[in-house]
């Protein structure tokens, strides 16, 4: 059975939204997931959130059902907090930089997950 986010990866708005996290993360000192997977059902989601209510919610923080006043955006206020503390995200999206990650691999990694 096909994850809700699958037909969403790929499309415009998905890339746009990538695009704009991966800018994120670089300005930031960030890394996306190594797992593929978890990359692509979280930008996924979010993405599937701005399609229906206009912004960027956070999709796992979201209330059910949404409460659009309270819920947050991503990327969170408590982002860096998070990361310091942790090594990522609550959503575990972003992850500190490892010291002497290969470029190389990074590029592969983001060319799989578009």
């Amino acid at each position: 059975m096909p994850n809700p986010w699958d037909k969403i990866v790929g499309t415009k708005e998905y890339n746009k939204n990538y695009e704009r996290l991966i800018k994120f993360a670089r300005q930031k000192g960030y890394v996306f997931n190594k797992k593929i997977s978890r990359v692509k059902k979280v930008i996924g989601l979010m993405t599937m959130n701005y399609l229906e209510y206009g912004k960027y919610y956070c999709p796992c923080k979201q209330s059910e059902p949404p409460d659009l006043e309270k819920d947050v955006l991503c990327p969170c206020p408590t982002l860096d907090q998070e990361v310091k503390k942790d090594g990522h995200c609550f959503c575990e999206l972003f992850f500190q930089k490892e010291k002497g990650v290969n470029k190389k691999a990074q590029e592969t990694k983001r060319k799989e997950v578009k």
